[in-house]
Order: C-alpha cells, then structure tokens, then sequence
C-alpha cells in the first residue's frame, strides 16, 4: 500500500505582498519599484490574471514593516501618513499607515482575482524597549482589533490573521520573548473570536526564523488550540548581494541544510500533542530583495521547486514565496507583472501536485531530486486513480 508520509493543503503554494515604499534599496540598488502593498497598481489585467490562473492563490500580506504599520480605522486619532525614509529608524523608514479606502480597494481585488488572504498583523504596538534590547510588555490590540472589525463589517473574508514578523529567537530589528509572544497569540484568539461569528479565520504566528528553543515554548503555551498555525522564514542562500548564489542553488549538500529544520520543526508539533500546523510564511531565499538575474530566473527553480518538494515531504501546510510581486525574487516582473520563470513553477505545482505525499527514493546522482504526490485529481473521468505526480528537480512529470 502506498501510504502519505504526510499531507498539504490544497493552496499549498503561496505568496506574499509587502510593505516596501519605492524608496527601498540594497546595495544601491532599488529593487521595488511600485510594488508595495500601499502603491501596487491594481487595475492591472496581468496581475488579476496572474492570480486569478491559481483559484485559489494563497497571498500573505507583511513583511519588515509590517510591526510600523497603523491601520487608519479613525480609532487612533492621528492622520493617516504613509512610510517616510528615515536612516535611524529600524527599517530606514518610519511608522506608516494603512487607510481604510486602501484596503478595500485590495479586497477588491482579493475578490476578483480569487485570493486567499493571510493578514500579517502590528505585533510592537504598545511595547517597551527591555534592558537586554528585546520589546517587553503585552502586546496593545486596540487597533488591530478596531481594523479586524471593520474588515468583519464590510465582510471581507480573511483566511487568517498572523502576529508579528521576525521578532521570534533573536528576531530581526528586535525580539519579544517566547512566554510574552505565547500571551499575546492567546489575545489575539479572543479577539479573532470576538469579531466573527460561526466559522473565523485561523490565528497564526509568529512570522518568524525557527529556533527551537523559542518555537517550542510558545507552542507549549498556546497549546492545544490557541494558535492554528506556526510560521517560519527561509533565506537560506544569504544575502542577495552574495556572488556565490548560483552555486549554492546548484549544490545538493547546501539545499539538504534545510532538511534540520523542517524536521525539527515537525518533531516539536509531534510531540508536543497540538493542533497548530506549519508553514513556510515567508521564503525570498536570498535577503535583502534578492539577486537580479538569479532569483528572478530559470535558475531559482532549483532551489524553490526542492524547497516545496522538500517542506512538504515534513508536513508543511503550505509554503509562501517571496515575493507575487516586488523585489528581485518576485514570480512576476516587479515592473510589466509578466511572469518570471518560477511564476511557472509554482502553476506547474499548483496543477500537478497533490496534497497527499509519498515517500520517494532516488539512487544514481544526488544531482536529481525526486518528490512524489498523488496527483491533483487522483481520479480520471472512468473512474480510475491516476499514477502520482513525480516531481524531479528540473523536470515535471505527469500522466
């Protein structure tokens, strides 16, 4: 019998939308154009259809400055301004904020394209800088609260609600700690089960790199249900500016880095006795925008499609690129929205790829990976289940 080794969901590829306003740049480089979540033009007929060919495409909305971001439901009293450079503050931009006519403008496009939303959450509002330079003290809700119930009012269907982005080990920018995160997870639940009667979106964190300590402990405190999803970052090649990328994309060894975590994070779920699940909620593979000419083409396949194959032979739910669009690493063009080489990739997946996993060897070369899933419709139209999918790295096959 062939038996699923483990299981995805049917959205299992994803995306994200980010924060970044035109004046982002690395390395002199300015990679974002108008690609940001405030200025993304959404009229365009390329990126509706784009989204549209998934039905659905999961699309994950945050990033570095998604904990600077106020949302202008009239409850804070201040303006509504949007990010401004800034060269001292954390990001190099200072606090900005999302107005309400924005935001419907993007659930309507949400709606038209068929996307399938998971809204990455202010998790600093209300912190205090601690003495060790993490941010302590509860998380202050009262804004998001006052923005998920004017998304419940206009009934805009989220799919999940997450809390945070890279604050969790040693964070990015800066940390909270585990037993304050698990606390404030638990907050956010509450008021996720205010807001919605009947069947409410999941509750997700922590947005951020795995470390086992810290990913234990706040699964331990939000256990068994209080967090529906566990989420974890992957730029595992580096920074973009790197010159080795190439080979470290075509190097079987450095992809089997990964192998550490997804297992590991598999183990804590195991035996911890939740019902939280994992995902990848962001991966750009290379920080900082990415590498023109690498992350944007033929050869990032390599890497992106072993990372799907990979994370989810270990059980991950689903598994978020960055980016749809913006930066260097987008599935589109950050400029026309054409599709880059991996837009493909992640079709080819969405259309092939099951959600059920087999356990699959490949001796010869470790050059070839192979990951197989039942096939997408495992039954034809006479009635017989149809022959798994095979995904070898470089090459898909179906019958």
């Amino acid at each position: 019998a062939r038996a699923a080794v483990a299981e995805t969901d049917s959205a299992f590829v994803c995306a994200t939308l980010d924060w970044w306003p035109p004046e982002k740049c690395d390395y002199g480089t300015c990679a974002w154009g108008r690609a940001g979540l405030l200025n993304l033009d959404l009229s365009s007929k390329i990126l509706q259809n784009a989204v549209k060919a998934f039905s659905p495409l999961r699309l994950r909305l945050g990033g570095s400055l998604q904990d600077l971001v106020v949302y202008g439901t009239g409850d804070t009293g201040a303006p509504c301004s949007p990010f401004t450079k800034n060269t001292s503050a954390m990001f190099g931009f200072t606090q900005g904020c999302l107005p309400m006519h924005r935001w419907d403008e993007l659930n309507a496009f949400f709606q038209k394209s068929g996307a399938q939303i998971v809204f990455g959450l202010n998790a600093l509002n209300g912190r205090v800088p601690m003495p060790d330079g993490s941010m302590g003290g509860p998380w202050d809700y009262t804004n998001a609260a006052s923005f998920i119930h004017y998304t419940v009012s206009k009934g805009y269907d989220i799919y999940g609600w997450e809390l945070g982005n890279e604050l969790s080990g040693s964070g990015v920018g800066t940390r909270v700690g585990a037993d304050q995160y698990a606390a404030d997870v638990i907050n956010l639940n509450q008021v996720v089960d205010k807001a919605y009667q009947g069947s409410k979106p999941l509750v997700i964190a922590p947005g951020g790199f795995f470390d086992a300590g810290w990913f234990t402990e706040l699964v331990a405190k939000t256990k068994p249900n209080q967090m529906d999803v566990i989420t974890h970052h992957i730029y595992n090649l580096g920074p973009g500016v790197d010159t080795h990328l190439v080979e470290k994309i075509l190097n079987p060894s450095y992809l089997d880095n990964m192998v550490s975590t997804f297992s590991n994070l598999q183990g804590i779920l195991k035996s911890a006795g939740t019902s939280t699940t994992a995902w990848v909620g962001e991966a750009g593979g290379a920080y900082n925008s990415g590498h023109h000419l690498v992350t944007d083409a033929f050869v990032f396949s390599f890497w992106y499609l072993d990372q799907l194959g990979m994370s989810a032979k270990y059980d991950t739910k689903s598994y978020c690129r960055q980016t749809l669009v913006g930066g260097n690493y987008g599935l589109l063009n950050t400029t026309t929205f054409e599709p880059n080489p991996d837009y493909y990739s992640a079709l080819l997946w969405h259309r092939l790829m099951g959600t059920k996993v087999l356990s699959t060897t490949f001796n010869g070369t470790n050059k070839i990976r192979a990951y197989t899933h039942c096939a997408k419709d495992s039954v034809t139209s006479t009635g017989d289940p149809r022959p798994p999918s095979i995904l070898a790295t470089g090459t898909v096959l179906t019958n």
